[in-house]
């Protein structure tokens, strides 16, 4: 299984997480077998400064991802992901070793689309469980 993550910085594993998905500048695409970590690769998003709707969770599928992790997410953009047969999963924070614990360990899943505007929206999104 492949995991993509919005990240802040190129720096594997210790990359800090991006609260926003599509304006991430990097994504961190870790390949698992079972919970075992086989490979970290990271990329560079090349819509992060400018992007229509549709176009990263399209480039998030051609990387072969099954999961997308983020700290938030638009709902357009978790309709997106669900139509590529992609879990979405929103809340994530910390670096990017951190997020993948949290989600291996069952604490993170689900997306919680943020409200407001869908165009450009900047705010810290914080989910309690």
């Amino acid at each position: 299984m492949r995991i993509a993550i919005s990240a802040e910085a190129n720096q594997g594993l210790d990359s800090p997480i991006s609260q926003h998905f599509g304006r991430c500048p990097y994504f961190i695409l870790v390949d698992l077998k079972e919970q075992e970590i086989e490979a970290v690769t990271g990329i560079e998003n090349p819509y992060h400064s400018n992007h229509t709707p549709g176009q990263v969770p399209a480039f998030i599928h051609g990387q072969k991802a099954g999961v997308m992790l983020a700290g938030g997410m638009g709902r357009r953009a978790v309709n997106f992901f669900e139509q590529y047969d992609i879990q979405p999963v929103t809340g994530a924070s910390g670096t990017v070793r951190q997020a993948l614990q949290r989600y291996l360990n069952g604490d993170l899943h689900g997306a919680d689309p943020c409200a407001g505007s869908e165009q450009h929206h900047h705010h810290s999104h914080h989910r309690h469980d």
